[in-house]
C-alpha cells in the first residue's frame, strides 16, 4: 500500500512541478502556431508559395543580389555548392554577390515541391550562362532546398547543388 501511495504522490508531484527543461524558441513558435491556427494550411497554396520563392531566388542570383537570401535563408543555413564546398548563409550570399561571375542568364525550371507538415523539400533545375575570368560558360545544376515553415514564413535551412555533366544536360 505504501508503494502505491508513494508512486501516486510522485506522479502528482512530477505533474505539478515546473519544467526542468527550458523551452526552445522553435518549439515555442510551433506550439503558438498550433494554438492559434484554426484551419489547416492549404497544401496547394503552400506549394505555390515555395515555387514563388524558388523563382525569386533565381532572379536574385541573376541580379547578383543577396537581399532575398538575407530574408529567406535561415541564420543557421548550411549548404553544399556544386563542387562540394560547404557554405553557411554569409558564404552563400558572398558567392551570389561575387563580382568574378557575370551572369548572362539564370533560369529555374522543373520545380517540384513536397510538403511534410511544417517542412518542404523543393527540387529544381538551374540553367545558367555566365562569364568567368573572360570565358563564356553555361551549365545546369540539380538543386534541393529544405524549407521550414516558421511564424515569419518559409525559410531555407539547407541546400545542395549538383553540377550536371554535359551528357545529361537538358536543352531549354
Amino acid at each position: 500500500m505504501t508503494k502505491i501511495r508513494f508512486a501516486l504522490v510522485l506522479a502528482i508531484s512530477l505533474a505539478l512541478a515546473p519544467s526542468w527543461q527550458a523551452q526552445e524558441p522553435w518549439r515555442d513558435a510551433c506550439i503558438q502556431r498550433c494554438m492559434t491556427q484554426t484551419a489547416p494550411a492549404d497544401p496547394e497554396m503552400q506549394r505555390q508559395e515555395i515555387i514563388s520563392l524558388e523563382k525569386e531566388a533565381a532572379r536574385a542570383i541573376q541580379l547578383s543580389s543577396g537581399t532575398f537570401f538575407h530574408r529567406v535563408y535561415s541564420d543557421d543555413f548550411t549548404g553544399a555548392l556544386s563542387h562540394g564546398q560547404l557554405v553557411n548563409k554569409d558564404q552563400w550570399i558572398a558567392a551570389v554577390e561575387s563580382p568574378n561571375v557575370k551572369r548572362e542568364s539564370f533560369i529555374v525550371s522543373d520545380i517540384k515541391v513536397r510538403i511534410f507538415q511544417e517542412t518542404a523539400v523543393a527540387t529544381c533545375l538551374w540553367s545558367t550562362r555566365f562569364t568567368l575570368k573572360g570565358q563564356h560558360l553555361s551549365t545546369q545544376f540539380r538543386v534541393i532546398h529544405v524549407y521550414v515553415n516558421t511564424p515569419r514564413g518559409w525559410h531555407v535551412v539547407s541546400g545542395h547543388t549538383t553540377n550536371l555533366p554535359p551528357d545529361v544536360q537538358q536543352v531549354l
